[in-house]
């Protein structure tokens, strides 16, 4: 049985984790369930997976989940620190990193040393600080496996290559709501029309960043790390039916493509088991459902937050961790329509302005760079007027 920590329980990854987890009682156990702040739903878990800690980041939570599992054999703690502290134990085999946004980078830094095995959701983590998860990786045993779809993708279509080499990759898009939007539209979108994505379902984070295009520029960045790819490497097309999920170009001319439904459970499983197969009765693909696979371009000037990454990461530094902390403040503030949807790409740009890069940056520097990224970006939206 291998023995998870679940980082991040209560949001969309880690409910469907658990979800795999509750359909294969023999292969998986539940030794850490952690939450921010959705503390009735970590109480339904706790009831049901019986792990032996629990943490809620959100320390004003700490007397009522306490309260409300007196009666359970559970340790419970609070605060990010704790995060950090229990993925380390030696009843965890492997660490499911589904915290939203920069949170999640510590906790995953502090797995990596402890020597686990990591099914990586949060993009913040190499977004952000991927030179240095990759070199503190080489001195580890730790595994990262990625839970991306995208990076799944590539994963799969690597496996038994034995390092044959790679000429470059595609990640497919599916366009999101606004694929067919002018950019008058996109600039009067509602936060209601953002979270209407075609094809997956996701949380409100990630979604606003699939219809700002964002998402897929911090799966650029993370495909860079994860398999030591230069930028002019990975390219990115729009697919709206998000049946093939990755493509990779070998140096011979062949190209090997991933497939499946659009369904979060099935890059989970494969993460949980890598490099073996569960056998799951998750929805099968049929091609004779799909009479017609279509790409496009990207079109930049709509989509102008994916070009912003590609800058991002060739400039390196502390930049592509400008732009995370940015863009965290200015999903936030869409959503709370304190701006407009494209202003959310000029709150990006404008703190690029404010914050400078740093090369070569220690996890100090990151993480000033982190905090003065976010002051400037709420300064910015504090003067702001949603047009």
């Amino acid at each position: 049985m291998k023995r998870l920590a679940v980082l991040g329980s209560t949001g969309s990854i880690g409910t469907q984790t658990l979800d795999i987890v509750s359909k294969h009682p023999e292969r998986f156990g539940i030794e850490i369930l952690t939450a921010n702040s959705n503390i009735e739903l970590l109480i339904e878990q706790t009831k049901r997976f019986s792990p032996d800690i629990v943490v809620i980041t959100g320390q004003e939570h700490l007397g009522l989940l306490k309260g409300a599992l007196k009666e359970i054999p559970v340790k419970i703690y609070a605060g990010i620190k704790a995060v950090e502290e229990v993925v380390a134990s030696e009843r965890v085999d492997m660490v499911v990193a589904a915290m939203v946004g920069y949170s999640g980078l510590r906790p995953v830094i502090a797995a990596i040393r402890a020597g686990k095995d990591i099914a990586l959701a949060n993009k913040e983590t190499l977004v952000v600080a991927g030179e240095l998860i990759r070199e503190l990786n080489r001195d580890s045993k730790s595994k990262i496996i990625p839970i991306d779809s995208e990076h799944s993708a590539i994963l799969q279509c690597l496996v038994g290559e034995f390092g044959n080499p790679v000429e470059k990759v595609t990640l497919t898009a599916s366009g999101g709501p606004f694929r067919s939007y002018t950019i008058d539209q996109m600039n009067d979108a509602t936060p209601e029309q953002a979270l209407s994505h075609p094809k997956w379902n996701m949380g409100n984070k990630i979604t606003i960043d699939s219809a700002s295009m964002m998402n897929k520029g911090l799966e650029v960045i993370e495909a860079r790390w994860l398999f030591d790819l230069d930028p002019d490497q990975i390219e990115v097309i729009i697919h709206p039916q998000s049946i093939i999920h990755s493509f990779v170009h070998f140096a011979d001319g062949s190209v090997k493509a991933q497939l499946g439904l659009p369904d979060m459970r099935l890059p989970i499983v494969y993460a949980l088991e890598y490099p073996e197969r569960l056998f799951t009765d998750l929805p099968r693909f049929n091609p004779r459902d799909f009479g017609t696979l279509t790409f496009e371009e990207v079109d930049l000037k709509k989509f102008r937050n994916l070009a912003i990454a590609y800058s991002a990461i060739r400039e390196g530094g502390t930049k592509p961790c400008i732009m995370n902390a940015a863009n965290e403040i200015a999903v936030d503030a869409f959503l709370n329509r304190k701006i407009g949807f494209l202003q959310m790409t000029d709150l990006i740009e404008q703190v690029f302005e404010i914050v400078k890069s740093v090369n070569n940056p220690s996890l100090e520097e990151l993480e000033e760079s982190d905090r003065l990224s976010r002051e400037a970006a709420i300064n910015l939206v504090s003067k702001q007027r949603k047009r």
